[in-house]
């Protein structure tokens, strides 16, 4: 299942994991990615708490968590290549793995069709 957030973060969600990552739409908006920091992994995040950064030549933005959880996976391979955010945001480019605290969480993000009408696509 693909979710969405008004901060232009996705999730995939796998049984009680989601893979969190910034949208083909938020790295366009940034240009060309020159450093990332992550969460540590084992870390708790509470929905709607800065979780990661993502900076360009352009700006630094925060990256939120879009639920609760905690933190089971980092990206590695982003902080070394910030690039793969740009060259594959919703593969390669993922930032970090949550196991799910509160399953209704999930119900207050949005859907592809919610998400393509809010970014006007």
């Amino acid at each position: 299942m693909l979710k969405y957030t008004r901060d232009h973060e996705w999730l995939r969600i796998e049984g009680d994991i989601a893979t969190v990552g910034i949208t083909p739409y938020a790295q366009e908006q940034l240009g060309d990615l020159v450093f990332v920091e992550l969460p540590q992994s084992g870390s708790k995040l509470e929905r709607g708490t800065e979780a990661a950064i993502v900076e360009s030549v352009k700006a630094a933005s925060d990256v939120y968590s879009p639920i609760g959880g905690v933190v089971t996976e980092v990206n590695g391979g982003v902080v070394t290549e910030p690039g793969l955010v740009n060259s594959d945001p919703m593969g390669k480019g993922w930032l970090f793995k949550l196991r799910i605290a509160d399953v209704s969480e999930i119900e207050t993000l949005m859907d592809e069709a919610a998400y393509r009408s809010l970014i006007g696509s």
